[in-house]
């Protein structure tokens, strides 16, 4: 195949949605798994992968992050099956004797660095875009949310220090019925130039 066919990319873009409601239908650990085995090959700054999640599927780990959620998420997150709370490594650069091989000083590259944070967070945004495609890819709805207390988040979850919350993301199997009409996009030539 020298490039996807209609019905993915009405899976992956045209059809998709941000849902407001989930089906009682479970997302297993296998099917959590899977979506960040297809998420881990996207590419990121010198294979730096900042990425870490943590998956929040039990009642008492969403009881945990209610409070610092924005009111108008709770029940979005609560009736979801898994909610990830996508975050960014700030030591990524530590893991770059490993995943950046070929070049033995590439952790000298962001290491003390003020550029390093930056580059953190980009690369986690990118890679959590790669986690929304990968979770439609696998016939799974998405919510991404940035309405959240991300203090709390982290004090709740990356206690350390180490790991900053970007986004969190609800994934399971959306509701129809609780669908918003969808919103305009720009046209190509409203926000595109070719140089």
């Amino acid at each position: 195949m020298t490039r996807i066919d209609d019905a993915g990319l009405d899976l992956l873009f045209r059809t998709a949605r941000s849902q407001n409601g989930w089906l009682p239908k479970p997302v297993s650990e296998a099917q959590l798994r899977e979506i960040y085995d297809l998420t881990k090959m996207g590419p990121t700054s010198a294979n730096c992968a900042p990425l870490r999640i943590v998956f929040v599927t039990t009642e008492d780990a969403k009881r945990r992050l209610a409070p610092a959620l924005s009111p108008g998420n709770v029940d979005k997150v609560m009736a979801a099956p898994a909610t990830a709370i996508l975050g960014h490594d700030l030591a990524f650069y530590e893991h770059l004797p490993r995943l950046f091989p070929h070049n033995p000083t590439a952790r000298s590259w962001f290491e003390g660095k003020p550029h390093a944070e930056a580059t953190a967070f980009r690369n986690s945004t990118l890679q959590g875009a790669y986690f929304m495609l990968a979770a439609r890819a696998l016939g799974l709805d998405c919510c991404p949310m940035s309405g959240f207390d991300a203090g709390k988040v982290d004090a709740e979850f990356f206690p350390d220090g180490r790991v900053k919350t970007n986004f969190i993301c609800s994934i399971g199997y959306g509701d129809p019925a609780k669908l918003f009409d969808r919103s305009p996009r720009f046209a190509f030539d409203e926000v595109c130039r070719i140089a």
